[in-house]
């Protein structure tokens, strides 16, 4: 445990949910639950064993209603949650010789919870270690608490909040350094490879996401070998990681004077995108935020159905629950946090706000985007 460290997570909205649902523990195996309660970010191969379901190395937190929690790990992964983490106790088990869900039943049963209601991620823990589960521990009652978390997850915390701003700050940092290097006939490959090292540079743990030219039509299919030439336009939408939160933006940059057209499309949708930040406020439908958005890009002659126009951020995997989507009946709520992105054809501008009863709050207000950036 890090002494230096404190939990952040909205326990007590964590702990009312649990009452509410009857539940006497939660058991968490997923990237993002796992990280929201124990406060530790696994890097790499380590990252890799927390996402595939049918690791034979997981981490898993073991969260009591009453009582101290547990971190269930084998000897490489609890290096890191001793170091990083806000969980004093860890249990080792033995990775490729023990079972990690047998190990996991020892621990309710030392708790006191053999017999318990206990929360489990069904979208997330594998049908065969569920039923393993089972076997060990015949006489838990095994419940779904999947959504229960989404629910906890999406309203933050003060000191959540100051993260996420942070984190977007060094974001648009980044992209502020590497659009100004931005030269003709450098490739989307290279110009992503100069992202990834500067946002790895700036402090974060990782990064991923997209970068393509106007004239590269396959969005979201890695950055190829296409050469940037004058009057291009880039379209980007990048997530990095600061203590797991996400700093998660997207800028528009372009080669060269802008044309006429240019300028106009990305007027069009820069209002369209802050006319929708403006409507998320508490108590607003998100089907009907969604309809909103589609009906101002009508206006306009522009496609109107697009899967979303924003979502939830949070830890280890920004794209969570509430998704601003068609016939979504999620009401907004104050506290949370969202990543607005409406956005069709090619132009894209992302922002991070914090709903309020009132306007909502910008948490990503560094670059300037009433213009789009210009590298001449």
């Amino acid at each position: 445990m890090n002494p230096n460290r404190k939990n952040i997570a909205n326990v007590a909205r964590l702990n009312n949910l649990m009452d509410e649902a009857g539940l006497d523990a939660l058991v968490l195996r997923s990237g993002q639950n796992f990280t929201y309660l124990s406060g530790v970010v696994y890097p790499g191969t380590l990252q890799r064993h927390v996402d595939l379901t049918d690791s034979t190395r997981p981490a898993i937190l073991v969260w009591p209603r009453q009582g101290k929690p547990v971190i269930v790990a084998n000897k490489t992964a609890a290096g890191l949650a001793e170091r990083d983490g806000w969980i004093e106790t860890v249990v080792l088990y033995e990775a490729y010789v023990d079972s990690a869900y047998e190990k996991l039943t020892e621990v309710l049963h030392d708790a006191g919870l053999s017999a318990a209601s206990i929360g489990f991620e069904k979208d997330y823990i594998s049908a065969e270690h569920w039923e393993a589960i089972r076997k060990y521990a015949p006489k838990v009652r095994m419940v779904d608490c999947s959504k229960l978390m989404d629910r906890v997850r999406w309203i933050k915390t003060e000191e959540e909040v100051k993260l996420i701003r942070r984190a977007a700050d060094l974001l648009d940092d980044a992209y502020l350094e590497v659009f100004r290097r931005i030269g003709v006939g450098d490739t989307e490959r290279k110009i992503h490879a100069d992202m990834m090292g500067t946002c790895l540079r700036l402090g974060f743990e990782w990064a991923h996401g997209i970068l393509n030219a106007f004239k590269n039509t396959v969005p979201y299919g890695g950055e190829s070998d296409v050469v940037i030439e004058k009057g291009d336009a880039i379209r980007t939408d990048y997530v990095s990681y600061l203590q797991g939160y996400p700093g998660h933006q997207s800028r528009t940059v372009i080669v060269g004077a802008p044309t006429a057209e240019q300028r106009r499309d990305y007027a069009i949708n820069i209002d369209v995108h802050r006319k929708t930040i403006d409507r998320c406020r508490a108590g607003a439908r998100v089907h009907d935020l969604w309809q909103a958005c589609m009906d101002e890009y009508k206006k306009h002659g522009w496609p109107h159905n697009y899967m979303l126009i924003g979502h939830g951020v949070g830890p280890w995997w920004h794209q969570q629950e509430p998704i601003l989507r068609r016939k979504s009946e999620l009401v907004l709520e104050e506290g949370m946090v969202l990543a607005l992105e409406p956005h069709v054809n090619f132009w894209h501008v992302q922002d991070m706000i914090l709903v309020r009863k009132g306007a909502p709050v910008l948490l990503s207000p560094k670059f300037d985007t009433d213009e789009p950036f210009v590298v001449i």
